[in-house]
């Protein structure tokens, strides 16, 4: 006997209900017979495979040619957008978390991914144009991901990327680094986020920089020490940067931690259950750019003390010994650092503080305590003047409204 089975499949979403024809079922249907069918487990990764296929297939169709009028020109102002476009635009949440649950299917789900880059422009592409596109000497796949298209673009992490003409993938969707985090690599080539701290490029003279880092880290050890006793937990280390351009410092992640974007995705949902803290919190190093003048005017004001391995650092001692301009240079230096890496700054009272501090500094103001209150002379109410020779007063001049005594404009005074 012949079951027709109404069967709604997901790759995890709903998004494709279908019939099935199958000989092999059970004649007793109920929902739990059929839960424990291996037929149905059969029948539902058969079809799911058979989805995929289709969907890969309507991906490779090429582009639809514009349609154009007799002169050749294009009868529409826009052209035309691929039909899988428009299709995954709805649909690309259902396919990422399809990679994140569905192992099996994982590879060949990631052939319909479809992503912009640095180097894209508007134009979606493949994970495969990626990959055919890549450097001779590039050995992983960089990306960014953030709130929109627009600030990944001004990130200061781009600044070495594009100086080596290397593209680099935006994701700007929730479900973007959950993807990448169960996916981790295709056709071979290991994802790396271009804001992680262990960002390597394989074209540079490994010898040359390692001799350069050796002589950045003699020269800034003192000022190294001290942001490290400075900051305390605010970061978990301070290194000399080889990657950064014209920023002075920057926040990045951990290789193995969180993004900026991930602590901010996961501290959305911590709230949205009703959690007022988030008990993982990513590890912050700060980097900072040993040529940058700010960097190198901060040597100046490193205390001798500080080369002193027993001395016995307090909260009283660093406030006696690094003035309060130094330590507001500092902490900017750092919120400057923090917003470059995408992260918020955590202490808005101390910030707001520093930066009334430099406002008046900037200002010339020598006290901002406040002036006193204006007294103002209390002004007497003065007639108007009525011109007699003119003939007085108009009265169709004035509009009365009604009132409770009656009185309209047309009424005889």
């Amino acid at each position: 006997m012949v079951l027709i089975l109404h069967l709604t499949l997901t790759l995890t979403q709903t998004f494709d209900t279908g019939v099935v024809d199958s000989d092999d079922l059970p004649l007793n249907v109920n929902r739990e017979t059929l839960q424990e069918s291996k037929i149905i487990s059969i029948i539902r990764k058969k079809v799911v495979r058979k989805v995929i296929d289709m969907l890969k297939k309507v991906a490779d169709e090429p582009m639809p040619d514009n349609e154009t009028d007799e002169d050749g020109n294009p009868s529409s102002s826009e052209p035309k957008e691929h039909r899988y476009l428009t299709w995954y635009k709805k649909f690309a949440p259902s396919i990422k978390m399809g990679i994140t649950e569905d192992e099996p299917n994982r590879k060949r789900l990631s052939k319909l991914i479809r992503i912009q880059t640095s180097k894209s422009g508007d134009t979606w592409i493949s994970f495969d144009d990626y990959v055919s596109n890549m450097k001779d000497w590039q050995k992983s796949i960089y990306y960014i991901a953030g709130l929109d298209k627009t600030e990944l673009e001004k990130s200061a992490f781009m600044e070495k990327f594009v100086e080596k003409d290397l593209e680099v993938i935006y994701f700007t969707e929730p479900a973007d680094e959950y993807m990448i985090s169960h996916l981790r690599e295709f056709d071979g080539k290991k994802f790396v986020t271009i804001t992680n701290e262990a960002i390597e490029f394989e074209d540079e003279d490994k010898d040359l920089k390692k001799r350069r880092s050796a002589a950045y880290n003699e020269k800034y050890k003192g000022l190294l020490k001290l942001m490290n006793k400075f900051y305390g937990k605010a970061i978990t280390k301070t290194k000399i940067s080889t990657r950064l351009g014209n920023a002075p410092a920057i926040v990045s992640s951990s290789e193995y931690g969180h993004t900026a974007n991930m602590e901010r995705i996961m501290k959305a949902q911590a709230f949205a259950h009703g959690a007022r803290e988030m008990q993982m919190q990513s590890i912050k190093t700060l980097e900072i750019n040993p040529r940058h003048p700010f960097i190198d005017a901060l040597l100046a004001h490193v205390p001798p003390e500080i080369e002193d391995n027993e001395f016995e650092w307090s909260p009283e001692k660093f406030k006696e010994l690094v003035p309060i301009e130094t330590r507001d240079a500092l902490w900017n230096l750092l919120d400057t650092a923090l917003l470059n890496g995408g992260y918020p700054i955590s202490e808005g009272k101390a910030f707001s503080m520093r930066m009334l501090r430099s406002i008046k500094k900037n200002l010339g103001v020598e006290s901002v305590d406040l002036l006193e209150e204006i007294n103002p002379p209390v002004e007497e109410d003065v007639a108007p003047e009525i011109d007699i020779d003119s003939g007085g007063i108009n009265m169709d001049d004035f509009e009365f409204e009604d009132s409770d005594a009656g009185v309209s404009k047309d009424d005889e005074l």
